[in-house]
């Protein structure tokens, strides 16, 4: 059973959201019949519905509002989370994510040989370790624990993955200004990752690794347990998403990663499952910028999602753009880049013409 201090902080957080004008997606589906049905419910890692949607009931600005605390959230709280998931991914909640499959990993292309729209691009995914909960249920030994099974198993990388692990405890000056240089250090978290308890016992357990070329980079307990990185500068995305692949598939050997038969890999947040493959590009299209309306019609047709230089909530700065695939989930990881790739070479063929 869930303790009475937990079930008191539960019904005064959903007065409060009740009685809010928040437009967030937990406002939208918590209604009393689910929350009544859920609030006594816990996993076997002692997670409880407040560990999921303390963030959003503190943040009524929130979007979406829920993170999953363990990866049995998502099944035991299914009753919040399905039609959330349903809601921001188009994702039924009888539909079933697709085996993970990268496809032919030299079948990409270089999006911009010539180097004259493409500045920089990026593929990432999330991993979570498997038998560990997320950050809210996880203690000071265990962030530990992770770390020194991420760093020994980043040390064994071979090849153009070869780097060094850099643990932000302890970290020299040199090292730090070093790695804010290369734009590589996470910030410890914003608003709505404390108020979900994702930056206890910070800076323990988190680190950064890279390779030396620096075109490969991992962040170990920065959101989630593993955010996995390949990039480099211009459009060689085909490199880059080889890179990426070859990664995945070695750190899998010896560290297990969470998957759920449904929503395939499991990620701390739910607008990230799936795939949780993120492709993206800083692009230079200053013509099109200026249709800005086109630019996103562009976009919406290939499922992209346009952003700032900086990232989401930012300016573009001399018609540079940050464009992703938006569709994470119901897709595999090979159709999630190709969405970018072709909307790309679209977006070039259109700003080439004008």
């Amino acid at each position: 059973m869930v303790d009475a201090a937990v079930l008191e902080k539960l019904e005064a957080g959903f007065t409060k959201l009740a009685a809010s004008d928040s437009k967030s997606l937990l406002k939208k589906h918590l209604s009393r019949e689910v929350f009544d049905k859920l609030k006594n419910k816990k996993t076997s890692f002692g997670s409880t519905l407040l560990d999921c949607i303390q963030s959003g009931i503190e943040n009524l600005d929130s979007g979406f509002g829920i993170y999953a605390p363990d990866a049995e959230a998502y099944t035991v709280f299914a009753d919040i989370f399905d039609p959330m998931i349903r809601d921001y991914h188009g994702f039924a909640k009888d539909a079933k994510h697709p085996p993970r499959d990268f496809g032919d990993i030299n079948s990409f292309p270089n999006v911009d040989p010539t180097g004259e729209y493409v500045v920089s691009t990026r593929v990432r995914c999330g991993r979570s370790m498997d038998g560990y909960s997320f950050n809210p249920r996880l203690t000071e030994a265990q962030y530990k624990e992770m770390e020194d099974k991420v760093s020994s198993t980043l040390s064994g990388l071979e090849g153009e993955l070869k780097g060094k692990y850099y643990p932000l405890t302890g970290m020299t000056k040199e090292d730090q200004q070093q790695l804010i240089d290369d734009h590589f250090l996470f910030k410890e978290c914003d608003r709505f990752l404390q108020a979900a308890n994702a930056c206890r016992f910070w800076p323990t357990g988190r680190g950064i690794y890279h390779n030396d070329e620096k075109t490969f980079l991992v962040w170990c307990n920065e959101e989630d347990h593993l955010r996995i990185i390949s990039m480099q500068k211009g459009g060689d995305l085909g490199e880059i998403y080889r890179r990426l692949v070859n990664a995945v598939n070695d750190i899998e050997k010896r560290i297990p990663f969470s998957h759920h038969k449904r929503l395939g890999f499991l990620t701390f947040c739910p607008t990230n499952l799936g795939t949780t493959i993120r492709a993206s590009v800083h692009i230079k299209v200053p013509k099109l910028a200026k249709d800005y309306a086109k630019l996103e019609e562009v976009a919406g047709k290939y499922n992209l999602q346009v952003r700032g230089t900086s990232g989401e909530h930012t300016e573009s700065i001399g018609g540079i753009y940050d464009i992703s695939n938006k569709r994470r989930l119901g897709l595999t990881e090979y159709q999630a880049v190709k969405e970018m790739s072709d909307g790309i070479l679209e977006l070039i063929k259109i700003e080439a013409s004008l």
